[in-house]
């Protein structure tokens, strides 16, 4: 088990890293458009890295209530981001998907995204990088 004080530093690192990922994904949720909520671009995130989902799974994921998540895909939609059709298993429910245009669109902002990343990783080096890569790795496995 860590000492106090290298937990405590651990949680100072984690709350700046939280803060900084906020305020990136505002920033990318704007540049797909002006009026994007944060919350959005993480649903368009959600399709794009998991697969069509129904909604009903987006509630599950995000841990909010079906009108959010319900305002937030019509928004999606209205842009063009996603698109929703029959669920085959179940001609009741709806299928959300990323468009062509969702998936051009995050495209060109991984690009820009990673562009950013190995700048701000220059001086690190390929074994500093993969460290921290499984060390965030089993991090993120021991939340789960």
């Amino acid at each position: 088990m860590a000492d106090d004080e290298t937990l405590r530093a651990l949680e100072h690192e984690m709350s700046i890293l939280v803060r900084r990922i906020r305020r990136v994904i505002t920033e990318r949720a704007r540049m797909l458009h002006p009026d994007l909520s944060p919350v959005s671009y993480s649903m368009l995130l959600a399709l794009n890295d998991q697969g069509p989902r129904r909604a009903s799974d987006l509630v599950e994921i995000f841990s909010i209530d079906k009108g959010a998540v319900s305002r937030q895909v019509q928004v999606l939609l209205d842009l063009g981001l996603i698109e929703r059709s029959p669920d085959p298993e179940d001609r009741r429910a709806m299928i959300l998907a990323i468009s062509e245009e969702g998936h051009a669109r995050l495209a060109n902002i991984a690009a820009t995204r990673r562009l950013a990343v190995s700048e701000r990783l220059d001086g690190w080096s390929d074994e500093d990088l993969r460290a921290f890569v499984r060390s965030l790795g089993r991090y993120n496995s021991a939340l789960e």
